[in-house]
């Protein structure tokens, strides 16, 4: 989502260069390839590769997770009946979600948001809009009266067309696309398509595997950077990453720390390597502090992971990074890990066994763990 301090293994997600998800597309399929090949656990790969090479695979799953989630997260039985121009007498089910514009902040409790409402954006939200934007003014016969409520592909495609400019302009060119946030799109049930709402509401909601977690603040003012607190653990799905869950529950790693690459960058993207060194000497720093000694890590044959903060997400103002530890799977992705770092777990359902001591303070890389060069999903 290091330089060349081989001693800690894979690394962490890595930011993608054209589309997020063709570049974890690469990166997954480079992984799986070289996992393939036996003759790679004898290559030498420098930590950051191997970090960054696990945890992309990470990122792919969570990319296709967050592409379902923006076509068909706002769908609603009930309808979102809004604004309802072509048949005025009938009833509007959400007057909330029919007067939403530029700079609203919406929120709900139930799973069919029946209860949506508008919030100052200081409180908690779901979404935050970015425009609204009514398609029965474009010309042509797709949005007019009586015209097909559009299948999913269609709002995918609506919601790269209007939707992604959309939050591009209104977080004034400063949208991080591997941050903390995800594009999203509102739009009519059928039902409410039906009565002549063609309005869709582009925003902001904070990305997550599945459901929709709160956000306090509007976007615009806040650094993007997709952060946790130190001990919180993500949870594990086909041995990928997923959202925060209790320590005690099967999870693919922990958050140590976050290191916040302002204090020591100052000025335009710093390279790649002085980035790495930097990160990883600051995160070899804090997760000793976080586990209470240097050879916890090696003790319990676990990895140091972080990630690497791209051009783009550095002129969006991102400027934070995770520092977590886990333990690379056999062939690909992360293996389970039960109870939290600081005290006992087990790996796989075993307890980690030591290393025999060869007077390293440190582990040395996992061969082979998932090499390859771009979050997981670090975020």
């Amino acid at each position: 989502m290091s330089s060349e301090p081989r001693s800690r293994s894979p690394q962490a997600p890595k930011r993608g260069a054209s589309s997020r998800a063709d570049s974890v597309r690469r990166s997954f399929d480079s992984a799986k390839a070289a996992l393939a090949d036996r003759d790679l656990r004898d290559v030498h790969l420098s930590a950051p590769t191997l970090r960054r090479g696990l945890l992309a695979v990470a990122v792919g799953a969570v990319v296709a997770a967050l592409v379902t989630l923006f076509i068909t997260g706002f769908d609603n039985e009930k309808g979102l009946e809004a604004h309802n121009p072509a048949a005025p007498a009938q009833p509007l089910l959400d007057k909330e979600f029919g007067t939403a514009s530029k700079g609203d902040c919406l929120s709900w409790t139930k799973p069919d948001r029946a209860d949506l409402v508008k919030v100052n954006c200081s409180s908690k939200h779901m979404f935050e809009v970015a425009a609204d934007i009514d398609m029965s003014r474009y010309p042509g016969k797709e949005f007019g009266p009586g015209s097909r409520f559009p299948d999913s592909l269609r709002l995918t495609e609506l919601k790269e067309e209007h939707c992604v400019p959309a939050v591009q302009k209104y977080m004034g060119g400063r949208f991080d696309p591997r941050g903390k946030y995800i594009v999203g799109l509102m739009y009519p049930s059928p039902d409410g398509w039906q009565h002549g709402d063609r309005t869709l509401r582009c925003g902001l909601q904070v990305a997550a595997s599945a459901g929709t977690p709160p956000s306090v603040g509007s976007a615009t003012e806040h650094d993007q950077s997709r952060v946790y607190e130190p001990g919180v653990c993500l949870g594990i799905n086909q041995n990928l990453p997923t959202d925060p869950v209790d320590c005690a529950q099967p999870h693919a790693v922990e958050i140590v720390s976050t290191v916040d690459l302002s204090a020591h960058f100052t000025g335009g993207p710093p390279a790649k390597e002085e980035q790495d060194k930097f990160v990883e000497e600051e995160c070899t720093r804090t997760s000793t502090e976080y586990l209470g000694a240097p050879d916890v890590i090696r003790n319990k044959t676990l990895t140091l992971f972080f990630d690497y903060i791209d051009a783009r997400s550095w002129m969006a103002g991102s400027r934070k990074l995770d520092c977590m530890i886990g333990k690379g799977a056999d062939r690909e992705g992360f293996a389970p890990i039960t109870g939290s770092a600081r005290g006992d777990i087990l790996i796989n359902g075993q307890a980690p066994v030591p290393p025999p001591n060869s007077g390293r303070s440190t582990p040395a890389p996992l061969p082979g763990a998932a090499p390859l060069p771009p979050q997981p999903q670090p975020r």
